[in-house]
């Protein structure tokens, strides 16, 4: 069996590719849509039940593990609808990969000479695109809310150091005129750093559903039935391990953002 590294296209709205991951990925979006809005309509009891005492377990679980790493309530607070959100919505697409059709079901088309399954689903996180939007949102995020803690001035200050270049050159003193220019060149490989968690935190994830998305192609092909249930639970273990990491490390991200500079 066939599988592409890069999500396919299914169809196209107005000369622009609709891919097979990212309907699964409006899929989930529409999931969360719906979700809440039935929590609006329904409202919220004072004794929780049922769904909504799922997710308030769930949101007080999340909350802990902040709380851990910011040991500050009002910071947690802030990071919290970021972090959950990005911890639910990365779960949820690892997870629809496991659904039955995801993968398996679609169109055969002959590219290349060569006959293969074009499916209408696929896993979200199985597509860069979608992992590196991700990461950019989770990167940019982290430096919001160090401007929005530290300023914005003393923020950037981290990346280009020009201040404390300018006022060692007013001091005539070649040493702080040397540590200077050692601390503003250290600013600018600071910008490379931000751009290798980017690259890491897109690549990590992309990199460990995509290859469980091969195993299971795989395994699949070769025995159809039983064989891969173990490898599929497997899947959903790796899927809510790989979301809590991206979660975590975004976490730690914006914990040391919104610390001045040492």
């Amino acid at each position: 069996m066939y599988l592409s590294l890069a999500a396919e296209p299914v169809f196209h709205i107005a000369g622009l590719p609709v891919t097979n991951s990212i309907i699964n990925t409006w899929i989930a979006v529409l999931a969360f849509v719906f979700f809440a809005a039935a929590i609006k309509i329904k409202g919220i009891a004072l004794v929780p039940r049922g769904v909504q005492n799922f997710s308030e377990y769930l949101i007080e679980t999340i909350f802990g593990y902040i709380d851990g790493v910011t040991h500050n309530r009002r910071k947690s607070e802030k990071f919290l609808p970021i972090i959950a959100t990005i911890f639910i919505f990365i779960l949820v697409l690892n997870w629809m990969g496991q659904l039955p059709g995801t993968g398996s079901i679609g169109l055969w088309e002959v590219k290349a000479g060569e006959r293969r399954l074009v499916p209408f689903l696929r896993p979200g996180t199985s597509d860069l695109n979608t992992t590196l939007a991700l990461a950019v949102f989770a990167v940019a995020a982290t430096h919001i809310f160090g401007m929005a803690t530290v300023g914005i001035f003393k923020h950037l200050n981290k990346f280009f150091n020009f201040g404390g270049l300018i006022r060692a050159v007013k001091t005539f003193n070649p040493l702080k005129i040397f540590t200077a220019m050692i601390n503003f060149f250290i600013g600018l490989i600071e910008i490379f750093s931000e751009i290798a968690k980017t690259v890491s935190l897109s690549l990590r994830l992309f990199g460990n559903v995509f290859a469980g998305e091969v195993l299971l192609t795989v395994m699949a092909s070769l025995i159809a039935y039983l064989v891969p249930i173990p490898f599929m639970f497997l899947e959903l273990l790796v899927g809510i391990v790989q979301a809590t990491i991206f979660a975590m490390l975004t976490l730690v991200f914006m914990e040391v953002a919104t610390h001045g500079e040492h």
